[in-house]
């Protein structure tokens, strides 16, 4: 479920996420154990664009599946109650 939470979130995700904000998940994402520091390095090095940080980011979490997508859903909502607003997570 929350994969597909995150899939259906992925295009607003791209185009709502700051810069520091997509930072901030990355550690999170870190300590929490979701990402390793070589995934957690590749999102930040082979991209360029803030958009497509995010897009790798998003994917990569949701290919991990379920637990992994929780994780970062919570995490979002810790970071910024705004963008887990607009990505339609509250509304459930």
């Amino acid at each position: 479920m929350a994969a597909v939470k995150l899939y259906n979130a992925r295009t607003k995700f791209v185009e709502n996420v700051s810069a520091p904000v997509l930072k901030q998940l990355l550690d999170d994402l870190n300590e929490g154990r979701v990402l390793n520091e070589e995934e957690m390095e590749s999102v930040i090095e082979e991209h360029k664009a803030r958009t497509d940080k995010a897009r790798c980011l998003i994917d990569m979490v949701r290919k991990k599946g379920e637990k992994s997508s929780k994780k970062m859903i919570e995490y979002i909502k810790e970071r910024d109650e705004n963008l887990y607003d607009v990505l339609g997570f509250a509304s459930e």
